[in-house]
């Protein structure tokens, strides 16, 4: 039983993504990938790429411009996407 315990306590927490805030207008792929909730190294990697072709983000709804982000993505990691020197 303690074994059945373990192992379902250890996948709830292993599924879990604890955000961090991140400057998505410089930070890296690797580092937006490490720092947001849901967000999978080809998503931010086409954060970047998209910021590259189209320049930085200017709010956060911006992101929802990125294939493969959503209006769920966006508000599970709203407060924790920074947009420093978008201007």
């Amino acid at each position: 039983m303690m074994k059945i315990f373990a192992m379902v306590m250890g996948m709830l927490f292993s599924s879990l993504a604890f955000a961090s805030p991140v400057n998505i207008n410089n930070a890296s792929a690797e580092k937006i990938a490490s720092s947001l909730s849901g967000i999978g190294q080809k998503k931010a990697e086409a954060i970047v790429a998209y910021r590259k072709e189209h320049g930085k983000f200017m709010t956060v709804s911006d992101l929802a411009k990125v294939k493969g982000i959503g209006s769920k993505t966006l508000a599970n990691n709203e407060a924790d996407i920074l947009l420093e020197d978008a201007k």
